[in-house]
């Protein structure tokens, strides 16, 4: 059964589209209260498309300590400057999480995806300790971005997944302007060092078999891990992150990152004044699988209230 919410909207989206094929040009101004009130970016197009400065995309290649990283800006609807978001990809990558930075840029943000060095083409060796470099690197080339791609540089943030979530939390903690960040399933790397043999020999083979990450052995994650125990502790970086919005999200059914592992950050971080946290666990897997609405709703929720 379609709601009355959504049938108000598709009205308006009809009368909207007709308006545009009579008149033979894109409407140009703001939306109307009811329109506001009714635009899902989660789950409807933007309604009003500017014609002088649409949504695009621009393929990127961005310097890293001498090499480049692929990647890519979706720019929001809108002149700008807009509020922009660095999106981060997981170990190795296969959940991109796409969907939500379509819905982000939807919501009025530019959203930069990447690939760490060493993965998925990248130029480099990979490796876990450049993995923040590499994000620090992204946020520099923004920030000293040109108007063509409409970035606001006041108005970042960083939000990551699993272990880009991980990376997500530490960049944000090694950098003073980044207001806002996000973790979803976020891995704690420092964690890992305390995991018994068979854990640590599994991870080993899995990694073994990752060949999109270039030059990177299970041995050599093991032993970056290892040597780095604390730097990697997520536990540790509450008191860097004082002053930001901080919003963790896990899976109830998470075998990858299970909720207990936010739950210790979760600890930590409360004990931390100024540190604004908001914290949730939704049904799904360690992808939300099963909830990809439910989870661009949330982080939307909480961009739009915290770093819009």
């Amino acid at each position: 059964m379609i709601t009355n919410t959504y049938k108000t909207a598709g009205l308006i989206l009809s009368s909207l589209l007709l308006l545009a094929a009579c008149s033979g040009t894109t409407p140009h101004r703001a939306m109307t209260a009811t329109e506001n009130a009714t635009y899902d970016p989660v789950t409807m197009d933007t309604v009003l498309i500017d014609s002088e400065h649409p949504p695009f995309i621009q393929e990127l290649f961005i310097p890293s300590d001498g090499a480049k990283l692929s990647g890519f800006i979706l720019g929001a609807n809108g002149g700008g400057p807009h509020p922009t978001v660095v999106l981060l990809h997981g170990y190795p990558g296969n959940e991109k999480n796409l969907d939500l930075a379509q819905s982000i840029r939807r919501a009025g943000f530019n959203v930069l995806f990447f690939h760490y060095r060493g993965a998925w083409g990248s130029e480099g060796r990979y490796s876990l300790t450049t993995l923040s470099d590499d994000v620090a690197n992204v946020l520099k080339f923004l920030r000293e971005s040109d108007s063509s791609l409409r970035v606001d540089t006041g108005r970042l943030s960083i939000i990551g997944h699993s272990m880009g979530g991980f990376a997500a939390l530490r960049s944000a903690s090694l950098d003073s302007e980044i207001s806002c960040v996000a973790g979803l399933a976020a891995a704690n790397l420092g964690e890992y060092a305390s995991r018994d043999e068979r854990q640590l020999s599994s991870f080993k083979a899995y990694t073994n078999q990752l060949m999109m990450l270039n030059g990177f052995s299970g041995e050599q994650a093991v032993t970056e891990i290892n040597a780095n125990a604390d730097a990697f502790d997520v536990r540790n970086y509450g008191a860097q992150l004082r002053g930001k919005s901080v919003l963790l999200i896990a899976g109830e059914s998470d075998r990858v990152v299970p909720p207990a592992v936010q739950d210790r950050m979760v600890a930590a971080f409360k004990k931390e004044p100024g540190l604004q946290l908001q914290h949730l666990v939704l049904p799904g897997d360690h992808s939300f699988s099963s909830t990809r609405i439910l989870v661009q709703r949330s982080v939307i929720d909480w961009l739009t209230r915290e770093c819009k």
